[in-house]
């Protein structure tokens, strides 16, 4: 019986880690400009008149 709950603690503090971690990937700031500035890219072209 103890082995099934270490295996659950395990498995949640896991889940709760790859949750942060895709939280902390998801937002961050490298991530978010290159993702913005493609979109930025897109509306220079559009005023331009370039399609």
């Amino acid at each position: 019986m103890a082995k099934d709950h270490i295996f659950l603690i395990v498995f949640g503090f896991t889940l709760v880690f790859l949750l942060v971690f895709f939280m902390f990937y998801y937002y961050s700031k490298g991530r978010k400009d290159k993702i913005e500035s493609a979109k930025y890219k897109m509306l220079e072209d559009d005023e331009d008149g370039k399609i």
